[in-house]
């Protein structure tokens, strides 16, 4: 929640910023409220389910927005990116909100099929002369990144204020509503 302070509003698909590719790559989940809050929440749901969840959902999510990152970058299509991405959001912050702990293939499942979403828009938005193995790392570093600022987070709240947590998972989907309305 911290980051959310100092990010940029949802501005991560301007193309505006640093155009070589591992910088740029690095930057763009950063500059983006719809990314950290996304990313960050798949870090906060995996470390107040716990176990295996830790490491299986943040590792779901970068593998699988790696492989659609370079779909995008192929020049694939997707139609609704952007409210992909704050759906992913609202569901991350649900499932916080919520408490939820299913099975652990249903997590990693879910995590994996919202990665599409902000996998895709990361590749699409790679600019034309950068190279797409140093601006995927990149991505995939500030990614991993955020999602350990989750688990964190999750570690702090879980043990001292549990109620916050759930709290934040409502912030969460607030804020993917309020991505959706624009």
């Amino acid at each position: 929640m911290l980051l959310t302070l100092v990010s940029a509003p949802a501005f991560a698909h301007t193309g505006a910023g640093p155009v070589d590719g591992f910088v740029h790559g690095l930057m763009h989940p950063l500059t983006g409220l719809d990314h950290v809050l996304a990313m960050v929440a798949v870090g906060l749901w995996a470390g107040l389910v716990g176990g295996k969840a830790r490491i299986a959902y943040p590792a779901a999510f970068v593998g699988t927005m790696a492989l659609a990152g370079a779909w995008g970058m192929s020049g694939g299509a997707l139609p609704g990116v952007e409210t992909g991405i704050a759906f992913s959001v609202i569901i991350l912050g649900a499932a916080v909100a919520l408490k939820a702990s299913p099975p652990l293939a249903a997590g990693t499942l879910a995590c994996g099929i919202l990665a599409i979403f902000h996998g895709f828009a990361h590749g699409a938005e790679q600019p034309e002369n950068a190279s797409g193995l140093a601006y995927a790392a990149g991505f995939v570093i500030a990614t991993a990144a955020l999602h350990l600022v989750g688990i964190l987070l999750a570690g702090a709240l879980a043990a001292r204020a549990p109620l916050l947590a759930r709290v934040a998972g409502g912030g969460l989907v607030l804020a993917g509503v309020a991505l959706l309305a624009g």
